[in-house]
């Protein structure tokens, strides 16, 4: 397990990459900063193309909640931050509506520097209400991908795509994104909208952060809607492990673009590559 220690000199450095201002090899850090940059790098370059990366925070026993549907506090003080830094190295943050509703997230950047991605909620039949926190006038951009027609805010985009069976197809998502200019984008939740992405084989990477409590009930973070009956079928991607303090991440690589993120950014070995999810 790595150690990861982001130290102002390494996130400015992490900052530049992402606006392609210096790559994330070169220069002498300590070995926790390398570290940082081996875990967030691949996610701010942007020489390898679009990335869509997934995170989940859960409990030592895979709950997302309790019972009751508290979450707050899943994610210790650096698993937060963790979502912070990943928020300000991505184009646009996506959740699902049951989110939006239930949690009332902002999806802005407040525990790092960066700048806002673009909000993003995946609305299917128009709940959402004109006044959630994540639709407020921030300066940065607001998406409501949406099945149905019903109008938004001025400020507000929408992105109207076709129902099936009353929701609305990952694949599509992620096409009408790109189309409208978002190429790196997170899979902040919940736990159904990731899954969503996950077993349509569209997530690049995935990142499980995992804090030590045990919650003992209520929601897992990823529920297949396609279990495997044998472990031998079961999806294994490549995986590195980061100790932030307070969590632990589980980086796991899924596809061929993350096959070539994969690798420490400092390395120079030849890549193995790794079957696409699905």
């Amino acid at each position: 397990m790595q150690a990861v220690d982001v130290t102002p000199r390494v996130w400015d450095r992490i900052l530049a990459v992402r606006s392609g201002q210096a790559c994330a090899c070169c220069g002498r850090f300590s070995a926790g900063e390398r570290a940082a940059l081996d875990l967030y790098g691949p996610v701010a370059r942007r020489d390898l193309g679009p990335v869509t990366v997934a995170q989940i925070g859960q409990s030592l026993d895979g709950r997302i909640a309790t019972m009751s549907g508290d979450a707050r506090d899943v994610s210790g003080p650096d698993g937060l931050a963790h979502l912070h830094r990943l928020r300000a190295l991505v184009d646009g943050v996506v959740i699902g509506v049951g989110t939006a509703l239930h949690d009332h997230p902002r999806l802005t950047v407040r525990l790092c520097s960066g700048h806002d991605p673009a909000r993003i909620v995946i609305d299917p039949r128009g709940r959402l209400p004109d006044d959630a926190p994540m639709l407020a006038a921030t300066g940065a951009r607001r998406i409501v991908v949406q099945g149905v027609d019903r109008p938004r805010p001025r400020g507000v985009e929408i992105l109207r795509l076709p129902l099936h069976d009353r929701q609305l197809d990952p694949s599509q998502i992620l096409d009408g994104l790109r189309t409208v200019g978002l190429g790196s984008l997170l899979i902040e939740g919940g736990g159904t909208t990731i899954t969503g992405f996950l077993e349509a084989g569209l997530l690049d990477r995935l990142q499980v952060s995992i804090a030590p409590l045990i919650i003992g009930a209520g929601p897992q973070g990823l529920t297949s809607r396609t279990p495997v009956d044998r472990l031998k079928d079961a999806l294994r991607p490549d995986t590195r492990v980061f100790g932030l303090g307070s969590d632990i991440v589980f980086d796991c690589g899924l596809g061929d673009l993350a096959a070539r993120c994969m690798l420490p950014v400092h390395s120079k070995h030849p890549l193995r590559q790794v079957p696409a999810a699905g």
